[in-house]
Order: structure tokens, then sequence, then C-alpha cells
């Protein structure tokens, strides 16, 4: 038996990318677009499951970039999230506070 030998070395292959990784930055990316805060919810929910999968593989699964963007995106999405609702509280107790109180106004200069 004689041993082959190659001019170069073959090329690593390469682990295949998690499922979750990936359907962690298109839920991510959805909660940016179609379904705002669920998607990103989904998004951040996935992406801390597929990196836990990836860590504990010991690199038979890949994608840790994948979920990890899933997971940034994600949050990004929350917080925007968060700062509209906030923005509609504060312009719903503008609205809700000062119209009433116009209309106390124009009362009393009806003689009421």
């Amino acid at each position: 038996m004689s041993q082959q030998s190659y001019p170069y070395a073959p090329p690593p292959v390469a682990a295949p990318n998690s499922g979750m990784a990936i359907a962690s930055l298109i839920a991510s990316i959805l909660g940016l677009t179609l379904f705002p805060t669920i998607g990103s919810i989904i998004g951040v929910i996935l992406g801390y499951m597929a990196r836990n999968k990836i860590r504990e593989s010991g690199g038979m699964i890949g994608g840790e970039g994948l979920a990890k963007a899933g997971i940034v995106i994600g949050w990004i999405g929350i917080g925007l999230a968060v700062i509209g609702i906030c923005i509609a509280i504060v312009a719903f107790l503008i609205v809700g506070v000062s119209i009433p109180g116009l209309t106390i106004c124009a009362n009393l200069g009806n003689g009421f």
C-alpha cells in the first residue's frame, strides 16, 4: 500500500447552519416589517435557542452569526415597539386630557 499525496489539502467541510438560527433571522426581519413585535419576540426566542444548541453541538452545527443577528434585530424591533407604545400613550394622554379641559373652559364662557 502506498500512501497517496495530494498537491493541496482538501477543503474543510463547513458545518451545516442551524435551521433555528435561520428562522430567528427571518422572524426578526419580519418583526421589523410585516409582523411587528410578534416576529421580533419569536426571533429573539429562536435566536437564543439556536445559539445554545450550536454551542452544545461542539462544532457539528453552524450558524452562530445568524443566531446573533436574529437576536440583535429582534431586540431592536422590541425596543422600537416599546418606544412606539410609549409615544402612543403620551399622545393619548395629551389629547385625552387637553380636549376635556378645552370643553370645560368653553362651557364656562357659556354661563355653566
